[in-house]
């Protein structure tokens, strides 16, 4: 598949934007009191019900990809449980490619290359090895924590200033998710040997399971940072809020980083997001020319 389709579908899986703002989210006093999961997780549940229904922006796109660094700008439409649309303009003010994601279905073209691809989303994960999702895109989009389930249950920790939302896996799961992350934030743990790893992924595997966990503002609670483990397929989806806008942008993430890894490698994603609009109907035009071919 072409880079700019690589990128264009790095987008799809989970992206986001908003008003620009320069203020960046702030570590505070590490001694933070004590609260309760239930605490947490009631104060994540009500910043989750912003029911923005049309959403646009520019976003300058920065990627780090296994094969190398690439760099475009793109504009992204949404309309909520419904679509994202996303055009990719790298130079020059030309579209070379555009998406358009659904509940279940992704179309994209490559124009550069006169190729498209239209199918559903478990046609899309075996075809590019990432099955996109429209609600984690959107959740995204909106800054929240994505993926939290109030039916399940979650342990409390404290953390380089945040709290910590972790869900109840067993301990060793915890351990094995951190180890395993190319971000693990534990410093003075004590990593586990290869074999006790090999064993409880072994273990996991069993269990299906899947580790998440969020990092909270201790001043207003909203998520700066969400890390998804699947520990069966060795993947991991890491999203951080690097800046959020004031008041006036109903504190939305301004600066988003997303990372992607897994066995084949590593992928970043940074998004620097402009131009906001909040009102539609907006235009999501796609008409696959007749001349193009589908995508090998």
């Amino acid at each position: 598949m072409k880079e700019g389709l690589k990128a264009l579908m790095f987008l799809t899986l989970l992206t986001s934007a908003a008003c620009k703002s320069k203020r960046p989210i702030v570590i505070l006093n590490p001694d933070l009191p004590a609260r309760s999961p239930e605490k947490l997780l009631d104060r994540l549940l009500a910043r989750g019900t912003d029911t923005l229904r049309y959403y646009s922006a520019k976003a300058v796109v920065d990627l780090e990809l296994p094969s190398g660094k690439k760099s475009f700008k793109a504009q992204v439409r949404s309309v909520r449980d419904s679509a994202v649309w996303v055009s990719v303009i790298p130079a020059l003010g030309i579209e070379a490619a555009r998406a358009l994601l659904t509940p279940d279905s992704l179309k994209l073209m490559d124009r550069l290359n006169d190729r498209f691809f239209v199918g559903d989303t478990a046609d899309a994960a075996q075809k590019f090895g990432l099955q996109p999702s429209l609600f984690l895109l959107q959740e995204a989009l909106l800054g929240k924590a994505i993926g939290l389930d109030p039916e399940i249950k979650y342990r409390s920790d404290r953390e380089e200033g945040f709290y910590v939302l972790t869900s109840k896996e067993r301990r060793k799961f915890v351990r094995a998710a951190e180890d395993i992350s190319p971000s693990d934030t534990l410093e003075h743990d004590r990593d586990m040997k290869d074999k006790r790893l090999e064993r409880t992924l072994r273990k996991a595997e069993e269990k299906e399971a899947i580790v998440l966990r969020y990092w909270i503002e201790p001043n207003d609670f909203s998520t700066s940072r969400v890390q998804i483990v699947d520990l069966v397929h060795d993947q991991i989806a890491e999203v951080r809020y690097e800046e959020r806008g004031g008041a006036e942008q109903h504190f939305l993430p301004t600066r988003i980083r997303i990372t992607l890894s897994g066995p084949e490698g590593q992928a970043t994603g940074t998004l620097d997001l402009s131009r906001i609009q909040r009102e539609g109907p907006l235009q999501m035009n796609f008409r696959i020319p007749d001349k193009f071919t589908p995508l090998p």
